[in-house]
């Protein structure tokens, strides 16, 4: 077994371990409902006498009879309850043969209530999951398990230490520094070694992150946004966490969307200035950076396009709203959650401005050959 097939074994090793790990921590039980599990079942009847139907839309509830298909439950058949509050963002409207998740609470061991939750998606979601890893095994092979460590670490990172901690009402923005620290670190040290252009990609991300969090601040305060515009902000808010900074959370939340794409070009850039100085040996700083600089412009000319087109994806269905109702361009702009999505888009599209320069001069200090002038 040669050292690039036992290096991917041990960080296949790793990412199996840490995956595990992810998955048998969200197992905990739930403080306020300890009676309460979550079980697989299979619709067999649907009693819809109870339903009121208005266009697409439905109020009312379902009364469902499910077999349970997994747990110490196996086989039993559960009377359950679908609600139905006629928002098809939430609802579910279920027929025979749908395989659902449902919610019971036991006393006893025995059953007392059951409810149903959401279909059950788990196991086509585990299949695109491991195309995903397939394709990307083939492909990059032991860069491709490195890439894959890091995604589950950095999944990990995210949801055991970053939410955790804004949840507790800690200083996001010192959360958010922390976590982007060890994310770039993981990520970009471990597909590129510990070495000259790992350095080079982990200094310009942080240096320009950095940047960016500080015009991030800025322009925030200058346009009024509060952080409410994010997605569930309220529903947050009204679960009882009252203290919460949402306006620095919404801070957060423009960066680390950006910090990816930051860490995209990073790379980038100081694996091409890796490459040329493997070339050429003896090119001088000043020549490398020059052609950092170089490689950055061309990246940069789609990367900006790439985050517009990312953050216009997500909110397609309100601009389709606009045309609808014929919008003027003045009442767009202006709307808080469209100045929000324009101040994401803008800053995180300066940050790769910002990224790519600094890294290119970083590497080229690093890699490149001093000039040294011979005195006659």
């Amino acid at each position: 077994m040669n050292k690039k097939i036992r290096v991917s074994f041990i960080y296949g090793i790793l990412c199996i371990i840490i995956f595990l790990l992810f998955i048998q921590s969200n197992k905990s039980s739930d403080k306020y409902n300890k009676n309460v599990r979550e079980i697989k079942a299979k619709v067999i009847e649907v009693d819809d006498s109870n339903v009121v139907k208005a266009g697409v839309s439905a109020i009312g509830f379902q009364e469902l009879k499910v077999i349970a298909v997994n747990s110490n439950y196996k086989g039993e058949t559960i009377d359950v309850e679908n609600q139905l509050v006629g928002k098809l963002d939430y609802d579910n409207y279920y027929k025979i043969g749908d395989i659902i998740i449902i919610a019971v609470k036991t006393e006893n061991d025995k059953i007392i209530d059951a409810k149903a939750v959401d279909l059950y998606r788990q196991n086509y979601l585990g299949f695109i999951f491991l195309v995903f890893v397939i394709l990307l095994i083939i492909y990059a092979r032991s860069i491709g398990v490195k890439a894959l460590l890091s995604f589950i670490c950095t999944m990990f990172i995210l949801w055991k230490f970053l939410i955790p901690n804004l949840l507790q009402g800690k200083n996001p923005l010192i959360i958010a520094f922390v976590t982007l620290f060890a994310l770039s670190a993981i990520i970009l040290f471990t597909v590129a070694g510990f070495n000259k252009k790992g350095i080079s990609a982990f200094l310009g991300t942080l240096s320009g992150l950095l940047i960016t969090l500080v015009l991030t601040m800025v322009v925030g305060d200058k346009l009024g946004l509060m952080g409410m515009t994010s997605p569930y902000a309220e529903t947050i808010v009204f679960s009882g966490y009252f203290d919460l900074n949402m306006k620095y959370i919404f801070y957060v939340a423009i960066i680390i969307g950006s910090s990816g794409a930051a860490m995209d070009i990073a790379m980038d850039v100081s694996s091409a200035c890796q490459e040329i100085k493997n070339k050429k040996e003896n090119i001088t700083q000043r020549e490398l950076i020059k052609s950092g600089f170089n490689v950055g412009r061309d990246v940069i000319g789609t990367m900006t396009t790439t985050l517009l087109l990312a953050y216009s994806g997500g909110y397609l269905t309100l601009l389709m709203l606009f045309q609808i109702r014929d919008s003027s361009f003045t009442r767009i702009i202006n709307m808080k959650i469209i100045s929000a999505e324009i101040m994401r888009t803008l800053i995180g599209s300066i940050g790769l401005v910002i990224v790519a320069p600094i890294t290119a001069i970083i590497a080229g200090i690093l890699m490149g050959t001093k000039v040294i002038k011979k005195l006659d």
